[in-house]
Formats: C-alpha cells, structure tokens, sequence
C-alpha cells in the first residue's frame, strides 16, 4: 500500500494492496487506513454515501484512487473519490462573501492554479443596501430563507457561468472555502441572526466548520464539502480572519498593521508574538452611500483625481474612461487631498469661496463645489462636491486616523515602529496613499510600507483550499486574536476630535503634508 501527496494540497492518490485470503480488510477500512496515514491522522470519517459503488471503483481502478480530503476539527474527512486515470483535476471554490459584492474564484485543487473569477453584486442588496437592514427582514415571515435563497442562488449563476468559461462542469467542484463577515455568514446559512445586534450581541456560533454543500443549495458535486471561516465574534469576521491569513502578519517579526475597510474599518495590529484587533465606523463615506454623487467603483465612476501644480487646475478619471457618473471613494479621498493642497478647502475641510471660484454655487443654503457641468456627465446633471459631503468624509477620517492611534497607543507601538502596513479590499487596491496622508486618514509613513493586498478575503480562501498547512493556522490564529472594544475607550473620542482638521490638530504629525502658496 503507498500513497502520494500532491504537494501540501487537500488530493492524494493512493495504491491499496488488492485483498487476499491472507488480507481480508474491508474496502473502505483499507481505503481509511491508507488515507489517515497520508493525512497523518488517527481516522479518516466519510458519508455513508462514498460507499455505495465502492468496491466496483476500487477493482476498476486497479485498487487506485484519487481522494479529495478536508480536515474536520482535527479529524480527515474524505469528500471524493475520483477516478486517477481521468486528465480533469478536482476543482475548489473560494468565495469572498461581501455584503456589496460577492467574488468567487475557480481553482485546480492539484496544482493550486487560479482558473477564473466572477465578482458579481450580492443579490441580498434587493432588501436592502446594509446589513442591519437584512437582518430585521430576516426577522420576518420567510425572511431568513428568502435573503440565503438570494445569495445561493447568486452563487449558483456564477457557478455556472465561471464553469462553462473553463470549459469545465460544476459537478468537479468538491471543496468550497467561504469568507465572510459574521452576519453575512449567519444570513448565507439560513441561522438566527436577531441576537448578532442586540447587546450583548451573541451569534449562534464562532465556527461553522464544515457544512454539506447540498444542504445550503449550492449546485456543486454531490457529497462537496464547504468550509466557512471562523468568527472571532460578532464585529469580527472570517473574512478578516482569512485577509490575516492571506497577509502572513501573524508570521512576521516585526509588527505591521492590516486595515480592510467597508461599512467598518476593521484593524489587526500584531506579529507572531502577538496579535489586537478592533472595529469602528469608517467607511460609509467612502462606499458611495453619503456623498450625493458617490457610488461603487464601476464604469464612470471618478477614481483618481490629480492636480496640475502650476495651473491648480484638477484632472478626473473614470473607470473604463466613461464619462462621468458620480465618485467613488479612492476619487473623493484623491479630490479633497487637491482640494486642501490648492487652498480650495481650509484646515477645517470648509470650502473657501475666494479660492474655488466660479466653480463654487450654493442650493439649500449649502455651499457646493460644481466638480462635472451637466453638459459633460453621464447623467446630463451637474455632479457636486457639497460641503456636507466633505464633512462627512472628515469624520469618516477623524475615525479611521483614531482607530489606528488608539490600537498601536494600546500596545505601545509607534506608527514608525511598523515594518509594513497592508491595506486590503477595494479600499487597498484603489487607494492612493499619498492622497490619505494629506489628509490625515493615513499615518504619514514611507510610501514603500504601504503595500495593497488586493482582495485578501479571497486570497485567504484560497490558501484554505491550497495549502493544508496554511488551513491548519486557521484556528490558531483565531484563538490569538484579541479584540479591542473602542466603545469603551476613554482616550478615543478626545482623539477623534483631533483628528477632525486637516490633515490634523497637530501638524508636526504630518510633516510631508505642505499646501501650495500663492
């Protein structure tokens, strides 16, 4: 009897010794005893359903066989069997379960290889745009089941279509890793959701683990395994469980921060001694939801904003070059940056009339900033920049500033103290970090410790379906966090205060930061 790991990968191959009368095993205790030996566990457990057809396979296949595993709490879990003599390799699904936007990603569990993606809008935005929303519809009659049928069945289509663009069937798809916030979690597996945001705010569990595909609606192979990342609690997901995964910030010697940052900005501060972590509002100006002219990154959408140095005057781009829709966030941090610089906007963030011109009109007693004519947007309307827009992005971040303070003041860890600081999500790959110092979102730090992780939700997912060692880290990680709650801490509000100028109260914090004169 031998068997053959594939690299650190979740498929072996494995030879049996055909029976005899000397050797009279069971079929499927031979195949379990072969198995937890390359597993390197004590017992491999399988559905009663592997069984059936078994010992016809196993004599097919010349007592062969390719298994697709997965580790269940410390124990193996045999998910698959299939056929080694076939060229198709078993597939797996990483899954980055967002509020907005869902991102899936097709892989070959043998080689690791990415095969495709598909992002798509979460199909749940039809009750409603934030979680709190979905969670009181789920309250009601069906709503619980309606919200996870969307999501399923979003998925389902994705599936579908990522498939048959790799010329591929979903029925090879045996594994699927999902990452996702706690709530989001809880509504995709049809679970209690009400307690999540009522104190003391207790889900119904920290660990899903593994769950059948089947039994959540997912249209993969039958018998396919789902493994849903771990919560650390209810403002603290397995999607940024997996972006620390993804990062390796919990193997580093030297500290660095991790910021994802969407409805909440969540933080880890840590390396492999130790690790904090903390949540806080500070992100919903830059999701397009309080700005009039905000919106998602998509076509049209402004995303970088530069400002020619000798004529002031500002450059706008769109994504796919579209004429413009509204701004998205990385385009409002970039505006107001030029804004500020230029002297269009005060150390308070108010709109300065004498500087901005012509440009600048007012409706509803409010001033406002005309940033698109009519005559040259998407819409045939004027976009606006209105002060209270700029308010609203100062407090999105005075928050986002003060909750990188507060978590590196906790431990006593000065932002110069940082060997890097990854920035994840959309936030991280269209964010120009020069344009969040100037405005004091972001420590004023060396360009070079910036570093964007890209979608690290996903990127975690995948390492769980890649890499055994690295799903082995999972719940260890899980159990070195430890959670700051900011609601509690006194020093946060007079830091936030602060914080609310720019780039700040305090000047000397930003020394790279110095506005245009005349």
């Amino acid at each position: 009897m031998s068997t053959t790991a594939t690299n650190d990968t979740w498929v072996h191959d494995v030879t049996l010794t055909a029976p005899s009368l000397q050797d009279n095993t069971a079929d499927a205790e031979r195949l379990g005893d072969a198995l937890a030996a390359a597993l390197g566990v004590d017992h491999v457990d399988r559905d009663f359903d592997l069984l059936v057809g078994l010992p016809e396979q196993l004599r097919q296949w010349d007592y062969r066989a390719r298994c697709v595993c997965i580790d269940d709490h410390g124990r193996g879990r045999l998910v698959a069997l299939c056929d080694p003599r076939s060229a198709e390799n078993p597939l797996g699904l990483a899954v980055d379960l967002g509020t907005t936007r869902l991102v899936i990603r097709l892989l070959d569990l043998v080689s690791g290889e990415s095969l495709g993606e598909v992002a798509f809008d979460n199909p749940q935005l039809e009750v409603g745009p934030d979680i709190l929303t979905r969670i009181h519809f789920a309250d009601t009659d069906g709503g619980a089941a309606h919200l996870a049928q969307l999501v399923v069945g979003g998925l389902n289509d994705a599936i579908g279509r990522l498939c048959a663009a790799q010329s591929r069937v979903r029925e090879d798809i045996y594994l699927v890793a999902i990452a996702g916030n706690t709530a989001m979690t809880h509504l995709l597996l049809g679970l209690e959701t009400r307690w999540i945001i009522r104190e003391p705010y207790i889900p119904v569990t920290n660990r899903p683990g593994l769950v059948r595909a089947d039994r959540m609606g997912l249209r993969v192979a039958r018998g396919a395994s789902c493994y849903v990342f771990p919560n650390v609690g209810s403002y603290f997901g397995g999607d940024l469980l997996a972006g620390i995964l993804f990062s390796g910030i919990a193997e580093a010697e030297q500290p660095a921060l991790l910021v994802d940052v969407g409805t909440n900005a969540e933080v880890v501060l840590g390396n492999r001694d130790w690790l904090i972590a903390c949540a806080g509002a500070a992100g919903p100006a830059l999701e397009g939801g309080v700005t009039k002219m905000g919106m998602m990154a998509g076509p049209g959408a402004i995303d970088r904003v530069t400002m020619d140095p000798d004529t002031r005057a500002l450059h706008l781009h769109t994504i796919d070059d579209e004429p413009p829709r509204g701004i998205c966030g990385s385009g409002l941090i970039d505006l107001a940056a030029a804004l500020f610089l230029s002297g269009r906007v005060d150390i308070r963030g108010k709109l300065v009339p004498d500087r901005c011109g012509a440009q600048l009109t007012e409706a509803d007693d409010m001033h406002q900033l005309v940033l698109v004519p009519a005559a040259e947007s998407a819409s045939g309307v004027d976009l606006t920049l209105k002060q209270a827009d700029l308010d609203s992005l100062l407090r999105s971040k005075a928050a986002m500033y003060t909750i990188l303070r507060t978590v590196t003041h906790y431990v006593g860890v000065g932002f110069e103290d940082l060997a890097a600081f990854y920035v994840a999500g959309t936030f991280g790959i269209y964010i120009d970090p020069r344009a969040a110092i100037t405005i004091g979102m972001l420590p004023d730090l060396p360009l070079p410790t910036y570093q964007s992780l890209g979608n690290s939700s996903l990127g975690g997912a995948t390492l769980a379906l890649t890499s055994r060692a690295r799903f082995a880290q999972i719940d260890a990680l899980r159990g070195r966090i430890t959670y700051l709650e900011l609601n509690v801490n006194s020093e946060f509000m007079n830091r936030f205060s602060a914080a609310k100028f720019l780039p700040h109260t305090d000047p000397s914090r930003f020394p790279s930061v110095h506005v245009l004169v005349d």
